[in-house]
């Protein structure tokens, strides 16, 4: 059977190269006489392996030395209590609201002290990423965070806050890696590595030096992030294989892609003839407009819930698949992250195009 363009928003589609490159050292890995499945954390091999998969982060994202990168598990809604936890030293923080993430983000972050919503979104279904009156924002906040793309909505901050002399604290789980960022604008930045940088059960952290150390005396071993911070992500076993594929990931976007410089034109563009034709279409709409639009995310209706379930199923059928919008939102949503090629969203139009020629 042929691959299928699988524009799933996670777990989602994975660079062929990795996938080949991976199915070439499944069964035995370098010199080793084994899988990464089957080895040690505690080995020279592995440790080789999660090494390179942080110096290649720490390459392609250009991550200062005075952060430190962890590999955790519990995915990246572990974060939404492990932030708190670890960060919320005076017992307030600033919070946009943008959708459903970081309305969880909110509700974990309560359990520990006041969350101030400096702007929210939810009066139109989270379809747009609300201005910011910084004089609402407190400067004695513990952090602001933000939840930077937003993957049921389709939306994307254009710009960050700016919070001065409060750390920024970001979810990017679907868009990093997706285009160059300033990792010095952030006090910390966490994702959930099953959008782009590899399968689900891996959650990677960036945290600034200075933010460690200030756990609540309640907060679990494993959710203390200088516990990890000294153990080298080897405080327990880490999610080994999926690790081993981020490293597989990051040196496809370092030698095949040629850095996020070049990974973001390449996201632009694929973006651009998808939006490029939702606005020229009588059938099919961009539910963001604007300077809000996600270059990952792209969700869209025709306003006929039948005909959206006879596409979803139709597209299925020609091997588009996974195109069917949250169900919080309904409609459909098409996810193009760094692995979805370029040819399969100019065919994604192409079938879009008759599709409605043929439901006039």
């Amino acid at each position: 059977m042929n691959r299928v363009y699988n524009f799933s928003a996670g777990p989602s589609v994975l660079p062929e190269d990795v996938l080949k490159k991976a199915q070439e050292e499944m069964l035995v890995y370098g010199d080793s006489g084994m899988s990464v499945m089957e080895m040690s954390h505690r080995s020279k091999a592995f440790e080789s392996i999660i090494q390179s998969a942080e110096e290649s982060l720490r390459r392609v994202m250009g991550i200062p030395e005075n952060y430190k990168v962890l590999f955790l598990q519990g995915g990246a809604s572990s974060q939404f209590a492990m932030i708190p936890l670890n960060l919320m030293k005076k017992g307030k923080i600033d919070l946009v609201l943008t959708g459903m993430w970081s309305k969880k983000a909110r509700a974990e972050a309560e359990k520990y002290g006041k969350v101030n919503v400096v702007a929210s979104s939810e009066d139109k279904t989270f379809n747009y990423i609300p201005e910011l009156d910084s004089s609402k924002f407190d400067p004695d906040a513990d952090y602001f965070y933000i939840c930077q793309n937003n993957t049921i909505y389709g939306t994307r901050f254009p710009a960050l806050p700016e919070t001065g002399s409060v750390p920024l604290v970001a979810d990017l789980s679907s868009c990093i890696l997706s285009e160059p960022i300033d990792v010095s604008k952030y006090g910390l930045i966490f994702a959930g590595a099953q959008k782009n940088m590899g399968p689900a059960g891996l959650t990677v952290v960036i945290i600034r030096d200075d933010l460690l150390g200030f756990s609540k005396d309640f907060t679990p071993t494993m959710f203390q992030y200088d516990i990890h911070v000294k153990a080298n992500s080897m405080y327990n076993t880490p999610p080994t294989y999926s690790i081993y594929i981020c490293k597989l990931v990051l040196e496809w976007i370092e030698n095949k892609i040629g850095g996020l410089e070049k990974m973001s034109e390449i996201n632009n563009k694929k973006a651009k003839i998808l939006y490029d034709f939702l606005d020229s279409s009588e059938m099919f709409n961009a539910t963001v407009d604007g300077s809000s639009r996600s270059i990952m995310n792209i969700p869209f209706v025709t306003g006929n819930t039948d005909l959206d379930a006879k596409f979803v199923s139709e597209a299925a059928n020609a091997g588009f698949v996974n195109l069917k919008g949250h169900r919080s939102v309904g409609g459909m949503r098409a996810s193009i992250y760094n692995a979805m090629p370029t040819e399969g969203v100019e065919k994604l139009v192409e079938f879009m195009k008759d599709f409605e020629n043929n439901n006039k």
